[in-house]
């Protein structure tokens, strides 16, 4: 067929350059949620074996399970750290449905109950780790290794593991407060 304007051309084959997608403003709300409670439950899971490491060696040496020589007393910040349980629990609360106020209250408390202890026993044990580096004593003991290094590399991973779970409950926060914004404009 012909139109007004004359023959039409033939189609030639491309190799998809001429394509172009349409440019969109980043992941939807929906996906970002998705993606931000899938990896705080993956991080909830980390706090939570965390959690019990710690909870094991308190528990082991106030109930004399073993002898001292094999674990050590669990230094003061370790109490404290105890509670770190409740800003996961309350985390994990908030997700099924979409609860803001127990994100927040779970982001709060992570600071305070998680955070903070680790802060303070990393101060707590600063002497007796300077003294191991300098001298190469060391006087508590956790299955043979020195309990100030022990508790350092699990302090070090705990720190990590509690700050990506409070900058993934940001951005799921964040995600939140964006998709009701969306339902409100509508």
């Amino acid at each position: 067929m012909t139109s007004r304007a004359g023959a039409r051309p033939t189609a030639t084959k491309t190799e998809g350059n001429d394509y172009k997608p349409k440019e969109r403003g980043g992941p939807t709300p929906y996906q970002m949620s998705m993606s931000c409670r899938s990896e705080i439950k993956k991080l909830t899971l980390v706090q939570l074996l965390i959690w019990l490491l710690v909870a094991a060696q308190v528990t082991v040496t106030h109930l004399e399970l073993v002898s001292h020589d094999l674990v050590a007393a669990p230094y003061q910040w370790q109490y404290p750290y105890l509670l770190s349980i409740v800003p996961s629990l309350l985390g994990a609360m908030a997700m099924p449905r979409h609860n803001i106020s127990y994100l927040v209250i779970s982001m709060i408390s992570a600071g305070l109950f998680s955070v903070a202890p680790l802060l303070f026993g990393a101060m707590e044990m600063f002497p007796v780790a300077q003294q191991l580096y300098r001298h190469g004593k060391a006087y508590r003991f956790i299955f043979g290794y020195s309990a100030v290094s022990v508790m350092y590399l699990l302090m070090l991973v705990a720190l990590q593991v509690h700050a990506w779970h409070l900058y993934y409950s940001k951005r799921l926060l964040d995600a939140w407060f964006d998709s009701t914004q969306d339902k409100k404009k509508k």
